[in-house]
């Protein structure tokens, strides 16, 4: 089952992006508290989504997850999904949670008339790889992701022109 992520469900999204941290291999980087992923999603000025999956059975408990927010296209004039994070929990993988998460955020976007979902993958992740190609996704080869954080991201900040 899927459904959208409830506040008390802040804990175990919060356990779930050090989980996949940890797969990513970059623990450290997630620094994010619950109390940050509470406000982001629930908070006043909230403008983030999550999606939880639920597994079956005596199972009920959130399995996965799906964490996102709304996008926009200059090119297209319309809103999309830009998929942040989507993680299943290691027990739960190949019941289908993965696919059920995507396709809710598919079904949101043909309801709301947004042109595109878009997400990031690690080159080296070859079975997620596959499973998004698998459903028609395709990669954006000519483009590179560029970040700009930490001092450089203070720097250009507070630089005064």
């Amino acid at each position: 089952m899927i459904r959208p992520a409830r506040p008390d469900d802040v804990p175990v999204i919060h356990q779930m992006i050090r989980e996949l941290a940890e797969y990513e291999k970059e623990p450290e980087a997630a620094v994010a508290t619950e109390g940050d992923l509470r406000t982001a999603l629930f908070g006043p000025d909230a403008s983030v989504f999550a999606h939880v999956a639920e597994g079956l059975g005596e199972d009920r408990g959130a399995v996965g997850f799906a964490l996102w927010f709304r996008n926009y296209s200059t090119w297209t004039g319309k809103h999309g999904i830009y998929l942040e994070d989507l993680y299943v929990r290691r027990e739960a993988r190949g019941e289908g949670h993965g696919l059920a998460l995507l396709r809710n955020l598919a079904e949101i976007c043909v309801e709301r008339g947004y042109s595109r979902m878009e997400w990031s993958v690690l080159d080296w992740n070859e079975p997620s790889i596959r499973f998004y190609e698998s459903l028609g996704s395709r990669p954006m080869n000519g483009w590179t992701v560029r970040r700009l954080d930490g001092d450089a991201l203070a720097a250009l900040g507070s630089a005064r022109t």
